[in-house]
């Protein structure tokens, strides 16, 4: 029987629950704030700590159903995803400006397109590409099954692909 340790085993998943809820509401003031309340709900539910199979998935679970109420709630879905220094890439390769403005456009460009999926698709897309999540773990997370797992996130991608391939082709 595992130990769970708050400091040691619930702290380090503070920025992936902050990536998640990010990703959710598109806004960074919430995403933090949903953090906490995720953070002090697993606290408050310590006593059953033992018993859950994985912390980590439960920990996600709660901050995703927090961030989707705060989502009903503002219905505010048309801002898009602040700009922060984590997120800026590592262009250290190419010294040449013009690409270095040309790969930072399409990346924005990407992220955009991700910020106008549906939330089911832009969620699953967060934690199987970004997060490096199985399709167990997120059908655990997002109370789904694997299979609706794998179809939300071949609908997503083929929806990113056809709008970059447009965008690209007509230079919106």
């Amino acid at each position: 029987m595992k130990k769970i340790s708050f400091r040691n085993d619930i702290l380090p998943l503070k920025n992936e629950l902050y990536r998640l809820a990010l990703r959710i509401t598109l806004n960074p003031a919430e995403a933090e704030d949903i953090v906490q309340e995720t953070l002090i709900k697993v606290w408050n539910r310590r006593e059953q700590w033992e018993q859950i199979e994985s912390i980590e998935a439960f920990c996600l679970t709660i901050c995703r159903n927090l961030a989707l109420d705060k989502m009903r709630k503002l219905e505010n879905q048309n801002q898009s995803l602040e700009e922060g220094e984590h997120d800026a890439p590592d262009n250290s390769y190419s010294s040449n400006p013009e690409e270095q403005a040309m790969l930072q456009e399409k990346i924005l460009l990407v992220r955009r397109l991700i910020n106008e999926l549906p939330e089911k698709q832009r969620s699953v897309m967060q934690l199987r590409d970004i997060e490096g999540k199985s399709y167990k773990e997120i059908a655990a997370i997002m109370a789904i099954s694997e299979e609706q797992v794998k179809v939300n996130i071949y609908r997503a991608r083929q929806a990113i692909r056809q709008k970059y391939l447009e965008t690209d082709k007509y230079g919106l």
